[in-house]
């Protein structure tokens, strides 16, 4: 008995009015007491009561949560609540909530600290979280949106997703606001641009007014140079596809007169400093057609060289691997007229900006994120130690993935009108990356060793991933949990389609207590630091001219003896500018 001290932190209110009735039922080891509160609609605030309660209810076990029924459903989105129980040096007990309030059904939050099943000799926390899983799996079921790729939560938009896996507000109208704010400056820019004619790479700027950050008015100034062009495979916005060398690639195929170039191949293999970006998953794929137009795909492969200063620089560029047409298909290199060589480089930061965008980005972060939220949800209850841990990381993903489905990925959305992996082959490459997605490619210790990028000074994002899974890896857990377990399994067998059945040395990881200890650091790196890494990079790099998308001409003609080679050679469509909304709009995601 005694005086309860009551606070209650409110994140939104669907629609505010003067006051909101709540009942709040405290509820103990010996005993319960319900109280009535009347909050105001403070978005962001905490509120404090204090109670007086006739009877001992001893240690706080849960607190349970009613909203008064009005004619307007007024939803209530409480972040948490703190009690302080009689006496002065009494401790508050917090009880976490992070979700709507609504209708007429009693929420019940249990007392905040993590606990493993079976950890407890209290068997109301055991009912509860068998009771929070069942209803959990009836709001968050399986999808699938495409064959071959990884399963989604059924929702075919956004008002389709569980109320609390929603943006909140501000999320929203930051969101939505991006968007617009992007179609408006593409609307100005096109009328501004509609009576110009282009014929020089400076024309370009036409279009580079509005908000622009430092690093992209750095890169503005000095995009066609080669070692901007080489640090981007190390740092820039998909620092994913540089490997290090162990052999020359079979498809590089050095034609009669070039064995000066295999020399100085050879003692960079031999050296350790020869280094390569292979875009072969391209290959075949069918390329996109807009407003009737055909557009082209390149699946170039670049040799690289690591110089002492730690410089990355391009040594030659093949921009299709070779072929029945084609057996030794033309070489680019760095002393070849300027514009040749400068167009060479720009269709392989098209290639590289497919396989970002679908392989890296969509595929490796967000879907893959999107399949350990859902399992989350239906596997692992609010009270369990890896929940607490993960979803802060995942409180977006299902939302950003289902906008990215109806509005981004869909038939007739950005990518089929303005990307030439549109119109299906965007389809076709997820499938390709997804059969080469293995859980060591997902791991940066393994990935970048396996590519063999540790140790090297200027590989910054090597550098940083490293910090930062160091950091996140030191989580662990217990390895007989059977929720853990049955989450690894949700994973594997259903969202990834029997990911664990594929046959490689690590995919007996899959059904061992090892898959376990790396999946939590994995969704981490892949729903914060990772999608942030290969994210937040691409919009200041996404020049037309640096990332152009998409091009209507067929690829770079050898400079020399063969007639027709014209200077640019490619027409990039004034559609590259909706990429770079496309792109403001994920970074805003």
């Amino acid at each position: 008995m005694g005086r309860y001290r009551i606070g209650v932190a409110t994140g939104a209110w669907l629609f505010s009015g003067s006051h909101n009735r709540v009942q709040l039922w405290l509820v103990g080891a010996r005993g319960e007491a319900r109280l009535e509160l009347r909050l105001r609609p403070a978005r962001g605030q905490e509120e404090e009561f204090e109670r007086d309660v006739p009877k001992d209810l001893g240690p706080l076990q849960f607190v349970k949560l009613r909203k008064h029924h009005s004619l307007v459903d007024d939803a209530w989105f409480c972040d948490c609540i703190t009690v302080r129980g009689p006496g002065a040096c009494e401790e508050a007990t917090f009880f976490p909530c992070y979700r709507w309030v609504q209708g007429q059904d009693v929420l019940s939050l249990p007392e905040g600290t993590a606990r493993l099943a079976g950890d407890n000799a209290l068997d109301v926390f055991q009912k509860h979280r068998e009771k929070e899983l069942k209803e959990r799996r009836r709001l968050y079921c399986w999808a699938t949106w495409k064959e071959g790729l990884p399963r989604t939560i059924a929702a075919e938009r956004q008002d389709d997703l569980p109320p609390n896996s929603r943006f909140h507000e501000e999320k929203r109208l930051d969101f939505e606001w991006a968007l617009k704010a992007g179609a408006l400056e593409t609307v100005l820019k096109r009328v501004y641009t509609l009576l110009s004619s282009w014929s020089r790479l400076e024309d370009f700027d036409q279009i580079f007014w509005g908000q622009k950050s430092d690093l992209a008015e750095r890169v503005h100034r000095c995009w066609r140079d080669d070692e901007l062009f080489g640090y981007q495979f190390l740092n820039g916005a998909n620092p994913m596809v540089l490997r290090r060398s162990a052999s020359l690639p079979s498809r590089l195929v050095l034609p009669s007169g070039t064995e000066a170039l295999g020399a100085q191949l050879e003692r960079e293999l031999q050296s350790g400093s020869l280094f390569e970006a292979d875009f072969s998953l391209l290959d075949g794929i069918p390329a996109n057609v807009i407003r009737g137009e055909k557009q082209y795909l390149a699946a170039p492969l670049v040799m690289l060289q690591m110089r002492p200063e730690g410089k990355l620089l391009p040594v030659v560029i093949q921009i299709q691997p070779p072929s029945p047409s084609c057996p030794a298909p033309p070489l680019f290199l760095p002393s070849d007229p300027p514009l040749a060589w400068l167009l060479a480089k720009i269709w392989v930061r098209n290639s590289d900006f497919q396989v970002h965008q679908l392989q890296y980005h969509l595929l490796s972060t967000h879907l893959v994120a999107e399949v350990i939220a859902v399992a989350t949800m239906r596997c692992l209850p609010g009270l369990h130690p890896v929940f607490k841990l993960l979803i802060p990381h995942i409180r977006y993903t299902l939302e950003i993935n289902t906008r990215a489905r109806s509005q981004l990925i869909s038939e007739g959305g950005i990518f089929d009108k303005a990307v030439s992996t549109g119109g299906g082959g965007h389809v076709h490459l997820l499938r390709r990356a997804m059969a080469q997605l293995t859980y060591r490619s997902l791991c940066p210790p393994d990935d970048l060793a396996a590519r063999g990028l540790l140790g090297i000074p200027s590989a910054l994002y090597a550098h940083d991933a490293l910090r930062l899974w160091e950091i996140i890896a030191r989580d662990d857990v217990v390895r007989g949990d059977p929720e853990l377990q049955a989450w690894c399994r949700e994973i594997t067998e259903v969202g990834l389609c029997q990911a664990q059945d594929r046959a490689t040395h690590e995919a007996s990881e899959s059904r061992s207590h090892l898959l376990l200890l790396k999946t939590i650091p994995d969704t981490q790196g892949l729903s914060s630091a990772e999608t942030l890494a290969i994210n937040l990079y691409c919009h200041p790099l996404a020049q037309v001219t640096d990332a152009p998308n998409p091009p209507q001409h067929g690829g770079p003609i050898r400079p020399g003896p063969q007639p027709g080679w014209d200077v640019p050679g490619s027409r990039w469509g004034s559609r590259a500018l909706l990429v770079v909304i496309f792109l403001h709009a994920i970074q805003t995601g």
